[in-house]
């Protein structure tokens, strides 16, 4: 299955996909144990890694794996497998991050799962790598180039975020993927720029 795609690619996908049918087995069994919950009793540390391989219906997945299968195999190309998982996993991390301080500062009580802050991390990677590169949205069904197209959906997030007008998405939670996937490439151009001056 995906055998076109890289291996960490294909790896994580196919994990997620089977981690998805394990949900429906279990009727919601995973969710506790597993999903980012809220600071408190219920908060356990792998929780930062394991909410993103859970997911809360098939159009979520759908959506989640879909944007990873067109942009994490291009990344992992450029990039090879090993720089990729990091990246991708520094992503989902900071989206657990920015979305516990969140909760935490809004008085929220809710869990949250989906890969969406691995894949957000991932978009804004493709639109730093690949800026020219043409995109067609579903809704707008226009060629743009990836660094528009992702700009304008950062900013779509945020807007989300802070009006609170669409209830039940983690918006700064991709926001802090995208801060996340950022902090890493920063940190990997300004180790380059240092290994060149010796």
């Amino acid at each position: 299955m995906f055998p076109n795609l890289p291996p960490a690619t294909r790896g994580i996908l196919l994990a997620n996909i089977v981690v998805f049918v394990l949900q429906s087995v279990m009727r919601g069994a995973l969710e506790g144990p597993f999903a980012l919950q809220p600071l408190g009793p219920y908060f356990h540390m792998w929780q930062l890694v394991t909410y993103a391989f859970l997911h809360a219906n098939l159009s979520h997945i759908f959506f989640n794996m879909f944007a990873l299968f067109m942009f994490g195999g291009a990344l992992e190309q450029y990039w090879g497998s090993r720089r990729f998982l990091v990246f991708y996993f520094a992503s989902v991390l900071a989206a657990a991050l920015v979305q516990l301080a969140t909760t935490t500062l809004a008085g929220v009580e809710e869990s949250t799962i989906g890969a969406s802050g691995g894949v957000f991390g991932l978009l804004l990677a493709f639109a730093l790598y690949f800026p020219r590169q043409r995109l067609i949205l579903l809704l707008f069904p226009i060629p743009l180039p990836a660094w528009l197209v992702v700009s304008l959906y950062a900013l779509l997030e945020l807007l989300l975020g802070v009006t609170g007008s669409q209830s039940g998405v983690a918006h700064f939670a991709h926001l802090g993927g995208m801060l996340g996937g950022a902090l890493v490439i920063l940190y990997w151009r300004l180790s380059a720029r240092g290994a060149r001056r010796y």
